[in-house]
């Protein structure tokens, strides 16, 4: 099992259950995605970078698609939606729609092939 599996062992019920679903779905828009760390997280790496992670925070889950810009480019989708530079938050509750999910997983993957040139 990848650091992605092992880290979701630790989390349980709904919460694992929303993980799951935001690397679900990072895996049908980058299927050679691999697991690994970046920033300390258990994350998805494509060509060596950070794709995405997800975790879970004491009060909210969030997503980190590595990239600040990257978040700033959707800012319109995330209407409503509680960010800070580098994350996103959601809960179970309330999780961030897959179009929402799909576009940021979509647009830091052509960050990371545009940065290999």
């Amino acid at each position: 099992m990848g650091d992605v599996g092992t880290y979701l062992d630790t989390v349980q019920g709904q919460d694992r259950l929303a993980l799951e679903r935001v690397y679900a779905i990072a895996r049908d828009v980058v299927p050679e995605a691999e697991e690994g760390t970046s920033y300390g997280m258990a994350a998805l790496l494509y060509r060596g970078q950070g794709l995405i992670a997800s975790v879970k925070a004491k009060k909210f889950l969030s997503v980190y698609p590595f990239s600040g810009t990257v978040i700033a480019r959707h800012r319109d989708l995330l209407a409503g939606v509680e960010t800070t530079t580098g994350s996103i938050h959601y809960s179970a509750e309330h999780p961030l729609p897959e179009d929402l999910l799909r576009a940021i997983v979509q647009a830091r993957r052509e960050e990371i092939d545009d940065r290999a040139g």
